[in-house]
């Protein structure tokens, strides 16, 4: 079993960061609980993934019509179509979460990878069953926060069942609570990676 951890944990605290603390409680355990499963890191935090523009789109669609899926602007989609697992750490920034992971979906967002189209419509062409999506953030979830929402919707697309998520919100609204809801949250993070 393959397990691909989407590492977008950028943040100000540098190892410090909440989310990186919530990713790595449940990679530590999700790697207890599978001791003979791989685990493979996409850095968007490194990462030099350029947006696209309409010429890198043109040439992306070249490739693409010619069957050349194994270029390596198809390589993140193919990370991401291959793995049995995915975990996606990222803040909470704006509703939603940092540019750097729109940028890294839209690499794997590629329709002959991660997903193909027939007369019927799309259809998901990914091999995980399973998408764990880990934020944190200063403050509270709202009903209409767009990153898990997102991600429920992406899963469709790339035929991925399950999505499960944790938030740890509101860390920046009392500061005498902030280890207490980290705690917290590392806690169900943990307890997900078990049964995942």
């Amino acid at each position: 079993m393959k397990l691909l951890f989407v590492n977008c944990c950028i943040s100000q605290r540098g190892p410090a960061s909440r989310t990186a603390a919530l990713c790595g409680a449940f990679l530590d355990e999700w790697r207890a609980a599978n001791p003979d499963a791989e685990t493979e890191t996409a850095d968007l935090t490194a990462a030099e993934l350029r947006p696209f523009t309409a010429e890198l789109l043109d040439r992306r669609d070249a490739l693409a019509r010619a069957g050349e899926f194994g270029a390596p602007v198809f390589a993140p989609a193919r990370q991401f179509r291959d793995a049995d697992r995915i975990v996606v750490g990222a803040p909470f920034w704006d509703l939603s979460f940092p540019a750097a992971l729109r940028i890294y979906i839209e690499y794997v967002s590629a329709n002959g990878v991660t997903y193909y189209y027939d007369e019927t419509g799309p259809h998901g062409a990914c091999r995980a069953r399973r998408l764990c999506y880990l934020t944190s953030g200063g403050d509270r979830e709202r009903p209409d926060s767009l990153g898990a929402a997102y991600w429920r919707q992406l899963c469709a697309l790339y035929g991925i069942p399950e999505l499960r998520y944790v938030f740890a919100g509101g860390l920046d609204l009392d500061e005498t609570r902030a280890p207490a809801l980290l705690a917290e949250a590392c806690g169900c993070a943990r307890k997900l990676a078990r049964e995942f």
